[in-house]
């Protein structure tokens, strides 16, 4: 005798349930009431390689950016290293995810290496640290010629590439009369928005997914009415790195954080600073190479996070004629 129906479909949310939890453990992982927390980078500490031998190494053997396209994380260097016209001094490699080993795919190969955890072994990095993006790679680390890991901090990457050595005259993003204003920012913002996105889609439970909506939206209030004030950044006139730890954050929220995440309490065209800001940002020259949609909703939906066993991907509306669009009356 075949179950019936709605026994099917107890039992079916059971079992999915129990899944989920295993896989949500490894992860995002939560503290105890289910509030997810971002597990720290092992490499918190970047540096930059001596400088005096910058000028005299070949291109091939300059340092190297691994980032792949959909890490908003890893959008931050690449956003740094657009804006810091960083080409001639600094590699950039890009990773792809690949769901069936579960890790980054190198593409090409570097250093004999097809997949991150390789390079992160081979740069003397301990089994148990995670391979992450983005991360900086000194291919001849302290003068010899072993791999070094620089730093995977996203963080903290970004402000040592905006004082990478360069012949090229490159805009200051994080003038000393700033700092504090630009450290302020990124206390409020890194826990509330670009974590919170991430609390909202891995809540456990509603109360943490409530808690984490509340906390995304009053930083958002808190933001738009800055830019009213003070704008036309977030510091006033001047672009800086408060500006680009935000963006790649709220570059994805139409394709990805509103649908997938829940990050629905309202729609982003209601805080009508925010909006200008983004369009402001995302047509600086260099910047729109650096946001592929597409790839992001097939990494986020099929890639990186398996929480929907059909494999769909759904369509989304083009970057440029979302953001590009004015603010609805």
């Amino acid at each position: 005798m075949s179950s019936p129906p709605a026994q099917l479909v107890k039992t079916a949310r059971i079992c999915w349930k129990w899944q989920w939890n295993q896989l949500m453990n490894a992860l995002a992982p939560c503290d105890e009431e289910g509030n997810y927390q971002r597990p720290k980078s092992e490499h918190q500490y970047a540096v930059i390689p001596p400088k005096k031998d910058f000028f005299e190494r070949p291109l091939k053997e300059l340092p190297t950016l691994v980032i792949g396209k959909s890490c908003p994380w890893a959008h931050r260097t690449w956003l740094t290293y657009k804006l810091k016209n960083l080409e001639t001094n600094l590699n950039l490699l890009i990773a792809r995810p690949s769901p069936q080993k579960g890790k980054w795919e190198l593409s090409p190969t570097w250093l004999g290496c097809n997949y991150l955890d390789e390079l992160y072994r081979l740069c003397g990095s301990p089994p148990s640290h995670r391979a992450t993006v983005p991360t900086l790679i000194d291919p001849f680390g302290k003068g010899i010629h072993k791999p070094k890991l620089l730093g995977n901090e996203s963080s903290q990457l970004i402000e040592i590439l905006n004082k990478w050595p360069t012949s090229n005259q490159s805009k200051e993003l994080s003038p000393k009369s700033l700092e504090e204003e630009i450290k302020s920012w990124n206390e409020l913002l890194q826990p509330t928005v670009n974590d919170g996105v991430y609390r909202c889609g891995f809540a456990r439970n509603q109360n943490s997914y409530n808690k984490a909506s509340k906390e995304l939206f009053s930083s958002l209030d808190q933001v738009d009415k800055s830019l009213t004030n003070k704008g036309p950044w977030l510091c006033g006139e001047e672009l800086t790195l408060a500006d680009v730890r935000l963006f790649p954050t709220l570059i994805r929220w139409e394709n990805i954080y509103m649908p997938f995440f829940g990050c629905s309490e309202r729609p982003l065209w209601t805080f009508p600073k925010i909006w200008e800001w983004r369009r402001r940002f995302f047509n600086l020259p260099n910047v729109q190479g650096t946001c592929d949609s597409n790839t992001w909703r097939k990494d986020y939906f099929g890639n990186l996070f398996p929480l929907r066993p059909s494999g769909v991907v759904p369509a989304g509306v083009e970057l440029t004629n979302i953001v590009n669009t004015k603010v609805p009356k």
